[in-house]
């Protein structure tokens, strides 16, 4: 993941510049008003098990990610959403053959809005932190062969909890129309049947949000 350095100074920019801002806004997040997002990013792999599959190691591939949020804000400082995500990854360093892994996700969070009342460069701007939970799908395309701990072993895809949190930035088109950027950590509790391991990756998105 030697991508995640950059990713994550541009989130540190974003929050740098929404710090500079001086010139109120009307809100753009008010009481009890909802959004609907689609998004499309990259999300950024890791080790698959924790146990070497025949020497080598099983990787997660970076691979690009889509999805949809839905978002109710009960508060002009807070939401909570529910997103839903696919990655049409790759299972890698097989001694079978790499095979593809399609990773599905559903999260519940929490959003706070730090600044929900300013704008930037005359439109609306709104930066936000998020944190949550959700449990995800793995599907293997074939099953995983090879050797594991000297023993001839054949692992299944598996099922399991996620957790995320991120921070992001919310900037207004036109009319209700607007664009949304966010880094998330995401963190997989294992996507194989054996000798699976704690997955932690990073998840770039940009999407194109309405409220209503």
């Amino acid at each position: 993941m030697n991508r995640r350095s950059p990713v994550l100074c541009l989130c540190l920019i974003i929050a740098g510049l929404a710090a500079l801002h001086v010139e109120p806004a009307t809100a753009q997040t008010s009481s009890s008003s909802q959004d609907v997002q689609l998004y499309v990013g990259e999300m950024f792999g890791d080790r698959l098990m924790e146990t070497p599959l025949s020497g080598d190691t099983p990787r997660l591939n970076d691979y690009v990610t889509f999805g949809g949020r839905y978002t109710y804000n009960f508060m002009k400082q807070l939401g909570i959403q529910l997103s839903a995500g696919y990655t049409p990854t790759r299972a890698a360093h097989l001694p079978s053959g790499d095979s593809d892994l399609g990773l599905t996700t559903v999260d519940l969070d929490a959003v706070w809005y730090v600044l929900p009342d300013y704008s930037l460069a005359g439109h609306k701007f709104c930066a936000y932190a998020e944190t949550g939970v959700g449990y995800a799908w793995a599907h293997l395309n074939h099953d995983l062969f090879g050797f594991a701990a000297h023993r001839p072993v054949t692992i299944a895809d598996s099922n399991g909890y996620t957790a995320n949190a991120g921070l992001g930035a919310k900037y207004d088109l036109f009319d209700k129309f607007f664009v949304d950027f966010d880094v998330r950590y995401r963190y997989l509790s294992k996507l194989t049947s054996a000798y699976g391991r704690g997955i932690n990756t990073v998840q770039t998105t940009l999407s194109l949000g309405y409220q209503f």
